[in-house]
């Protein structure tokens, strides 16, 4: 019928012979009469292939459907029969021998139970009273064999598992008993195990239960801990479990209450050892909350402290580890704690929900925490320490530990870095290089383990000082590197505290000044000092170590992308991970292997102690002139075009920087490495620490020589900073006033950009004219703080000056700079007048220094509570913010001088200047108060302190304690306020341990504290005009100098080449001065120098040189025909440096003139 038909059913191949191919892409597929080819058949058997897959799939998936449910079924008609016999062993003879009964029902139990079922939980229980009526011999217990007792325990853990507390008691006991006596029974279940006591002690803290339960409950938890040891069983893996499954919970109340319960059955050598293990990786363990770990943390301190004896190293080991990993956390909820117990209930109500939440730890954990850094904790750090006897002439590990865990504890706990590192201070070191065993102070020890280090030795090598970038390859990771540098960096923290309460006279004591009695204070000060040799070595290691840190910082730290770099370096990302990248995330920074930590850090050590050393080095010289100079480093010809060239790329790059965070104001979601998502105030922690992180690479990058300017100015040397300095000063005149520094070009440029000449527009008047004002003599200050405070920084640019009189008649002449300069030194001997007849905004110390009125803001609040006003009304705030505008805007007049180049004849305090300098550090080493700094400040508070320091009794007789009192004057005369030095401060008492501290918090009071708004306004308003990263580049004799010109002896022949003549003294053709003019400079060469001065303040205001020299006189000095009467005195015009010199007959009648001149204070009205 079919003549087809050949008896197979594979289909014929189907050849194309026209050529062409089916490029159609919506050819019907499979099956279909219309396809053909050989692709179309090899599709149609992969269907088929893959339909017969799934028929056997499915028919092996019913198979074992059936299987598993007739394996179900035999099992529960088998456990159901177990039930049977074992229910007619307890209710069918009821009078069985119980050990009998026993080795019958034990296998049928195993059989049948299932913890879910309630009548197996009462079948159990009926078990466990026949063991209990055998009680717990060791013969009982050989009624089984040891692995059925192994079944048991787990099963018994199973059955608790859903149990509650209420009904479990009898299990727990027999469970306990078991576990005592073969403690392997748990190794498979260790982790459920501690989990269920933990749950069970949270459930205690809400059930009363009975006493002898509550001893049960701690006999369970530590019997897997205490059993005898045996070789099938890991001991290590049980006290991990209890780190970890039970430390963790929050619920611990027995615990909490009285840790010796559980303490003194542990081995707290074991469970230090544990938590080394999981923590440094050895062991694998699974993720667990930041909170768990807290209290973790909590709970080791407290077994720990009521420990009976010193536990060694491995706990201090356990906590290094412990306070690394959550040093972040610990710093932010420990801060957050002491805000809220000090804060009022408005900052309650401002914390967020999630802050709260995260918050909410119990006191409990932060009074452990509060154990680490008080007097008894770190007396006891000190103990376990020196119990060990070290040997100081090698670097001990155990020295290194203690650095280690000491620096993270300076990272946990920032407000108690003082009291950490005074009390280490204060400690000694026990060393057995000698006999009898020795004991160094701290400060000396480290010091030795530092220099004896082979970083210290490497870094003082003389190709390393010539080749920086060395000190990169020391930087990097290494274990023995690692511990050579947490021993520096300890050193280097400790050895800053002795500098902030060491004074002059026991920093390099001369011996015959050494007394013979001294107190234990002093004593322990000279003891930890360094000898003028040590000094010098220190120094040199701390320039040769810093200068690669911010030169070379770019191959250190080297930048990369902006986002994914960054979160990466702090160990967090803006999203949470998904499960491929959790494979590969990326490690948490760490340097010298503690983990969060930085080269920054180490940097900003080296340049605190390094700044502090010079800046007492600059007040009392110690060093030769040269020693801080690194010039060979650089190539000194070119250097100052490279640094203003690195100053215009560090301003492009630093405006994008501010488009960009402009751009990204939007907090993003971060998270920890494990996912956890961190609290709002976490989040901007993080934001900080990246942008500062981002900010340093990208200055080291852009501007390497500019970093050493600001944070180690000291080694170029002073003259060539004054020169970049008025460069930097001269291009940003250029680039504000679009290249027309002179004013008259600017303003002309004003007009013509606004409107043309013909027509000004109203924009180029308004500008004009915000940039000029007319002030009364007498009120020259009140005048112009009116007029130019809304400037801003605006005051940079050139202002025009009228002065009228009493009247209000402008006075004749026509501001061409010099009114300006009468104008700006006008303002400063009105502002820094001191005494009532001043705005009091200044004051001076015994040396006529100025420096900002201490109690200004104290005086004013003192007037306006008696006017009646309270903080809360506005007029309170109004008279406050004046005040602090008007600081504010003496600073922007000091800054303008300097920035017109405008010596003003004020000498500031030093301790006052060198917070100027250390405004504009890019390290975050801002003004640290020091004894020294207060010499100027208060003479008298400076003795006082100086004989407490030396009190050779005991100071607390003295009774005193940390408050302090400041004097208020107000309308009603002179109040006196006690204010707290420190929390509770008026319930700390002086003692001879403490007194350290005391001497530092009071002159922190007296120079930070108490004149912080003066000083932060005055500062603003500097750094407006004055960029702080160019004050950085000098100290505060510089500074001085800086405002106020050279106090070296004047050049009178420096002066005479750059002096112009006017009138009938101009310089002719010939090319020879006028006969009066050789006169007048053959005077000034017979003058001593302090009449040279005389002159020159009489001429230009100030009696000092401009630093490079009088070329740098703006204007410059001038000597005018002052016509032929010569009973007539010389007079000046100090706004333009000019002398109107009569011309006088002999070198005697100039002589005597000119004298009695500068003597009486001749000049306008003598002219």
């Amino acid at each position: 019928m079919f003549h087809t038909f050949t008896g197979t059913s594979r289909r014929p191949r189907n050849v194309n012979l026209s050529g062409q191919k089916n490029t159609n892409p919506w050819a019907t597929p499979g099956w279909s009469p219309s396809g053909s080819g050989a692709s179309k058949t090899v599709a149609q058997a992969q269907a088929e292939r893959e339909r017969r897959q799934r028929e056997r799939d499915e028919l092996n998936a019913a198979k074992k459907l059936q299987r598993v449910w007739r394996g179900h079924r035999e099992r529960q008609g088998f456990k159901q029969i177990c039930r049977e016999e074992y229910d007619a062993l307890y209710y069918g003879a009821p009078d069985h021998d119980p050990s009998r009964r026993i080795t019958s029902a034990f296998p049928l139990l195993l059989a049948l139970f299932d913890p879910t079922e309630p009548g197996d939980q009462r079948r159990l229980l009926l078990f466990v009273q026949d063991l209990a009526s055998l009680g717990s011999t060791p013969t009982n217990f050989d009624l089984f064999e040891p692995t059925s007792w192994d079944r048991l325990a787990r099963l018994l853990v199973e059955a608790l598992e859903k149990c509650p507390i209420s009904s479990s008691q009898a299990l727990l006991i027999l469970l306990t008993d078991i576990v005592k006596k073969r403690p392997v029974s748990l190794a498979p279940i260790l982790n459920r195990y501690y989990k269920l006591l933990a749950e069970y002690y949270e459930q205690s803290s809400h059930v009363d239960i009975p006493v002898e339960y509550q001893q049960v409950l701690a006999e369970a938890a530590v019997a897997p801990l205490v059993s005898e040891p045996q070789g099938e069983f890991p001991i290590i893996r049980a006290y991990q479990a209890f780190s970890f499954y039970f430390l963790t919970s929050s619920s611990l109340s027995f615990l909490q209450q009285d840790p010796t319960k559980i303490a003194h059955f542990l081995n707290l050598q074991a469970l230090s050892q544990s938590v080394i293990n999981a923590y440094s990786g050895r062991e694998k363990i699974g993720a667990f909350s930041k909170k768990g770990s807290l209290w973790l943390l909590a709970h080791f301190i407290a077994l720990n402290r009521a420990a009976p004896i010193s536990q060694g190293s491995k706990y201090l080991e356990a906590l290094y580890l412990q306070l690394s990993i959550l040093a972040d956390d610990i710093r932010m909820r420990y801060g957050k704690y002491r805000t809220h117990n000090g804060a009022d209930d408005d900052d309650d109500a401002s914390m967020r929900d999630d802050d709260v939440e995260d918050f909410a730890l119990s006191t409990w954990v932060f009074d452990q925490l509060d154990f680490l850094v008080n007097e008894d904790g770190i007396s006891e750090l000190l103990n376990r320490f020196t119990s060990t006897a070290l040997s100081s002439d090698r670097l001990s590990e155990d020295a290194s530990l203690l650095a280690g865990y000491t620096l993270v504890l300076l990272r946990c706990f920032p407000s108690h870095s003082d009291d950490i590192k005074m009390r280490l201070f204060q400690g000694d070191i026990s060393t057995v290089d000698s006999v009898p065993p020795t004991s160094t102070p701290s400060v000396k020890y480290f010091w030795k383990a530092a220099s004896n280090t082979e970083i210290f030795r490497s870094i003082m090598q003389p190709k390393i000082q010539q080749q920086p970038t060395s000190v990169v390859n020391l930087l990097q990771s290494e274990p023995v590197r690692d511990r050579e540098w947490r021993t520096i960096l300890l050193f280097l923290e400790l050895y800053n505290f002795l500098l902030r309460v060491t004074d002059d006279e026991d920093f390099l004591p001369v011996k015959s000044q050494i007394l013979s009695q001294q107190s234990p204070a002093t004593a322990r000060i000279r003891l930890s000092g360094l000898s003028l040799d040590e000094l010098k070595q220190l120094i040199n290691f701390l320039k040769n170590l810093s200068f690669p840190l911010y030169h070379n910082l770019a191959d250190i730290m080297p930048p990369t992308s902006r986002s994914d770099r960054l979160n990466s370096l702090m160990g967090i990302s803006s999203r949470k991970p998904s499960t491929q990248e959790e494979k590969e995330k990326p490690t948490p920074p760490s340097f010298a292997g503690i983990i969060g930590m930085d080269v920054l850090i180490l940097r900003s050590a080296s340049t605190t102690t390094m700044r502090s050393l010079y800046e007492r080095d600059s007040r009392r010289r110690f060093l030769p002139a040269d020693f801080w100079l690194m010039t060979s480093k650089f190539d000194m010809d070119s250097f100052i075009s490279a640094v203003v060239l690195e100053e215009q790329q560090t301003d492009r790059v630093t405006e994008d920087e501010e488009d960009l965070d402009d751009n990204a104001d939007t907090l993003d979601t971060f998270h920890t490495l494990t996912g956890q998502r961190l609290s709002r105030a976490a989040q901007i922690e993080k934001r900080r620490q990246l942008r500062r992180a981002q900010r340093e690479q990208l200055l080291a990058q852009v501007g390497p020589k500019l970093e050493i300017l600001r944070n180690m100015p000291f080694v170029i040397p002073f003259e060539v900073r004054v020169q970049i300095f008025r460069q930097f000063v001269y291009l940003d005149k250029s680039k504000r006033r679009s290249g027309d520094v002179d004013p008259d070009r600017w303003r002309l440029s004003v007009i013509s950009g606004e409107g043309g000449f013909n027509a000004p527009s109203a924009r180029g008047r308004d500008i004009l004219g915000r940039h000029s004002a007319r002030v009364k003599r007498g009120e020259v200050f009140d005048d112009a703080f009116k007029q130019f405070y809304s400037l801003g920084e605006g005051l940079k640019e050139p202002i025009q000056i009228t002065f009228v009189d009493q009247f209000d008649q402008p006075e004749a002449g026509i501001d061409g700079g010099g009114v300006t300069k009468e104008f700006l030194t006008s303002i400063t001997d009105e502002a820094f007048q001191p005494g009532p007849g001043g705005p009091n905004l200044f004051v001076t110390n015994s040396q006529n220094l100025l420096y900002p009125n201490p109690t200004a803001f104290d005086d004013l609040a003192e007037f306006l509570r008696y006017e009646g006003y309270s903080e809360a009304d506005a007029e309170w705030r109004m008279h406050m913010t004046d005040l602090a505008k008007r600081y504010e805007f003496l600073g922007r007049v000091v800054g303008k001088c300097m920035y017109e180049g405008i010596l003003i004849d004020k000498a500031f305090a030093g301790f006052f200047l060198l917070k100027w300098s250390a405004s504009g550090q890019s390290s975050p080493t801002d003004y640290r108060a020091n004894l020294n700094d207060l010499r100027d400040l208060d003479p008298e508070l400076y003795q006082g302190l100086i004989n407490l320091k030396n009190y050779p009794g005991k100071v607390i007789d003295l009774s005193l304690d940390f408050t302090i009192t400041d004097q208020v004057t107000g309308p009603q005369g002179v109040r006196t306020i006690t204010r707290s030095l420190y929390k509770n401060g008026d319930d700390i008492p002086v003692t001879n341990a403490n007194r350290p501290l005391y001497i530092s918090y009071v002159a922190n009071h007296r120079l930070v504290a108490q004149p912080y708004r003066q000083t932060k306004a005055f500062l603003q308003g500097l750094g407006s005009i004055i960029n702080p990263a160019w004050l950085s580049m000098f100290n505060q004799l510089e500074l001085q100098r800086l405002v106020g010109g050279d106090s070296s002896e004047i050049d009178v022949e420096d002066l005479r080449r750059n002096t112009m003549y006017s009138g009938l003294y101009t310089i002719g053709d010939d090319g020879l001065e006028h006969p009066t003019v050789q006169m007048f400079w053959q005077v000034m060469h017979g003058f001593q120098d302090s009449e040279r001065r005389e002159v020159l303040k009489y001429v230009t205001s100030t009696p000092r040189a401009p630093l490079l020299g009088f070329s740098q006189l703006s204007p410059h000095f001038s000597i005018r025909d002052g016509g032929t009467d010569e009973e007539r005195l010389p007079s000046t015009s100090t706004c333009v440096n000019l002398l109107k010199l009569p011309r006088y007959s002999s070198v005697e009648t100039l002589r005597s003139k000119l004298l009695y001149a500068i003597q009486s204070g001749a000049g306008f009205d003598l002219s």
